[in-house]
Formats: C-alpha cells, structure tokens, sequence
C-alpha cells in the first residue's frame, strides 16, 4: 500500500507540474488544491493507473471524470475566495468537489444521475 501511494503522489506532483501549472494555471490555491486531492481516489480501481492522464476517464453513466486541465482551468476562472460557497449540479466523480472542498468555505453538489450517487 505504501508503495502505491509513493507512486501516486509522484503522479500527482507530475501531472500538476507538467499539464496544469506548465498551461498557465497560477492561482497558489488552485495548485495547493490539485497536489492536495488524490485523483485516484475518484475513479474505478481498474483505471486508477490512468488516474493522472491527460485526457478525461469514464465514471459510469455515459459521464467521466473531467481531463485534469479543464478542471484546473474551470476552478481558476471562478476566482473563487476562503469565503464562498459553491453550487456544483452534476457531482459525477465528486473530483471537482474535493477540489473545490480545498479552496472555499462550503460546496454543495447535487449529482442528477441516481446510479453515480448510490
């Protein structure tokens, strides 16, 4: 176990510097959230070696789990403070949540597909 996490957290760190910060996210908050989320966490344990990808991955329900940019891209756009409170519709994965959950006072998601909430 301690050996994947040590794999994971490498990822992470790599998929952080490498496809987030090196497009032209800088927001200190916005980096701190995404080297602090396990994105593995998030995904099915038979794609959780893709779990770091630069592409989005399959959740169930015809949905994924957005490409780890375009999350990064979407959090920075909110300009989002300690303060806020956020309404997330379609929780999927619950990946922008956590994300989310790291920045702001309080998240609040509501997923519309009953089979990705049970």
């Amino acid at each position: 176990m301690r050996k994947d996490s040590a794999k994971y957290d490498r990822l992470r760190k790599e998929m952080v510097r490498t496809q987030i910060e090196a497009r032209g996210i800088n927001e200190p908050k916005v980096l701190a959230a995404f080297y602090n989320v396990p994105r593995h966490f998030f995904i099915s344990e038979a794609l959780r070696d893709q779990a770091y990808g630069d592409y989005p991955l399959p959740i169930g329900e015809q949905q994924t789990i957005s490409q780890p940019y375009i999350v990064a891209e979407m959090t920075q756009a909110l300009e989002l403070s300690k303060d806020d409170r956020v309404l997330e519709i379609g929780t999927g994965s619950g990946y922008q949540a956590a994300i989310l959950s790291k920045i702001v006072y309080r998240v609040y998601s509501v997923e519309r597909k009953r089979s990705l909430y049970l």
